[in-house]
């Protein structure tokens, strides 16, 4: 009995030394997207006051978190069972991503019209900033959603030759990693002014260490929040761009002899701004053809 007890440690051991190899393995394989995870999703928690920024960041980790206990277990069935409907999911993905790095794109080169009630309306109430507050924590949990599914098939990828223990736990702490490390990140960098305000309260000298580091950290914040709107929206066209060019091979014939980064760039934004096409279409069609057209023309 104590022999079959050293042997089941001894085949824990290994398991965890198998578990041990594959996770730097897969850790490396996901670095690129976890970065572009970091940008979008510092992108999407940014921009609320400063009182709600921890609990909203908190809702969407939560939201985050909920992701992964979904995608976790349907990713390891579909493996096994149907593989080809994880490249549609990714697909599918893909697209969204694109279009929505596309229609950034495209608000900054053509910013939208404002009503003139828009533009008298300086300031919102308490009622419509909550409600603002939880579309951006819906976005945001839809878009963290999506970079979840290819930060597991990725890691799924890297094990999928392993029995299924070592892939359920390498993949789990990929996953876990990912949302601890990607929005503890971003925490920091969403209070990065309080942080800064601390430092130059901290003895009341003017011109001390501690005093250039704080105004240093409070200046740079709207710079660094600026940066990051810029760095998401080029991640998401990239990461996009990487689930096209990696799962469809005759793009990926395309586009051989251009950088990869480039080439997933490319291929990003030209099915981004097509899929924006095609929304911007329909939106149209809807609004010239939808129901209520007939009625609001009756009443006028």
């Amino acid at each position: 009995m104590a022999s079959g007890f050293f042997a089941l440690l001894d085949d824990i051991a290994s398991l965890m030394d198998d578990v041990g190899a594959m996770t730097k393995i897969a850790g490396k394989k996901t670095a690129g997207i976890l970065g572009d995870d970091l940008a979008v999703n510092a992108e999407k928690a940014s921009g609320f006051v400063s009182s709600r920024e921890i609990p909203v960041l908190w809702a969407i980790t939560k939201g985050s978190i909920l992701n992964k206990l979904i995608i976790l277990p349907i990713a390891f069935l579909l493996s096994a069972f149907l593989p080809v409907a994880v490249t549609v999911i990714l697909l599918l993905g893909g697209l969204y991503l694109a279009y929505e790095g596309a229609e950034k794109i495209y608000e900054f080169l053509v910013p939208h019209k404002h009503s003139k009630a828009e533009k008298v309306k300086t300031y919102l109430t308490k009622k419509e900033i909550l409600l603002l507050e939880k579309e951006k924590i819906k976005s945001a949990i839809l878009t963290d959603f999506i970079l979840s599914i290819e930060i597991v098939i990725i890691a799924l990828g890297t094990v999928v030759q392993q029995p299924i223990w070592t892939q359920v736990m390498v993949v789990s702490i990929i996953a876990l990693v990912a949302t601890a490390g990607v929005y503890g990140i971003v925490a920091l960098i969403v209070r990065m002014d309080d942080f800064g305000l601390k430092l130059i309260e901290l003895n009341g000298k003017q011109h001390s260490i501690s005093d250039s580091i704080g105004r240093f950290l409070v200046g740079a914040l709207p710079w660094v929040i600026k940066s990051l709107s810029v760095i998401g929206t080029i991640a998401l066209v990239l990461v996009a761009g990487g689930i096209f060019v990696h799962n469809l091979e005759w793009l990926h014939h395309w586009l051989i002899g251009i950088p990869a980064i480039l080439g997933e760039f490319i291929a990003g934004l030209v099915i981004g701004f097509l899929c924006l096409l095609v929304v911007i279409a329909i939106k149209k069609i809807w609004k010239a053809f939808g129901p209520g057209v007939k009625g609001a023309d009756t009443t006028e």
